[in-house]
């Protein structure tokens, strides 16, 4: 990926945080996997919407997604994805090989700035427009302008906390609030049971 600072500021503008665990064997039914975004966004050092949805589920509620980057952008990627979805039979391995292969190649694809966090209940992805395709070690995974505060936190608290993916994923969401002017606390989660 191209150093950061050849990005626009709205690159990093936002957090997204992924968390992949079992349930606590106190809460059963608890969520498996959680997206979770901020709802801040910013135009350069104005925040101009502190209530946006940055993560939305997808392919009839068996796959979560979320991006960090232009708005325009991420919606934009939602659809590709959700159509690649569609045309590989819900396999999410698949749908996002596809559609970073046609990101990274496709000229005007190529101009989107944001990056996914893609979930389904049993993996977590990371995708580029510079065609990874990265499933990260670990429970969890962060990304955004408060992506590695959020990381370390949920890092955290995996491993040290018996807390479910909601309350992993929201609590890091906070912390990351706390240090990037760029993330608030108006916290958006969409889970998979």
């Amino acid at each position: 990926m191209p150093h950061p600072a050849s990005f626009t500021p709205l690159m990093y503008a936002t957090t997204i945080v992924a968390v992949r665990r079992p349930p606590p064997s106190s809460l059963p039914g608890a969520a498996r996997v959680v997206i979770a975004g901020d709802g801040q966004v910013s135009m350069g050092n104005t925040i101009v919407k502190s209530t946006a949805r940055k993560v939305r589920r997808v392919a009839d509620g068996n796959v979560v997604a979320g991006f960090a980057g232009s708005a325009a952008d991420g919606m934009t990627l939602f659809d590709l994805f959700e159509a690649k979805l569609r045309e590989q039979g819900g396999d999410l391995t698949r749908a996002a090989v596809k559609l970073t292969q046609e990101w990274r190649k496709d000229k005007l694809l190529r101009q989107l700035e944001a990056l996914m966090l893609v979930a389904d209940r049993e993996r977590i992805l990371l995708l580029s427009g510079t065609g990874d395709v990265l499933e990260p070690d670990g429970e969890c995974h962060a990304i955004g302008s408060g992506g590695a505060y959020a990381l370390a936190a949920a890092r955290a608290l995996c491993a040290h906390t018996q807390l479910g993916a909601r309350d992993v994923a929201v609590e890091s969401l906070k912390t990351a609030a706390d240090i990037c002017v760029y993330t608030n606390a108006n916290v958006v989660v969409e889970e998979l049971v």
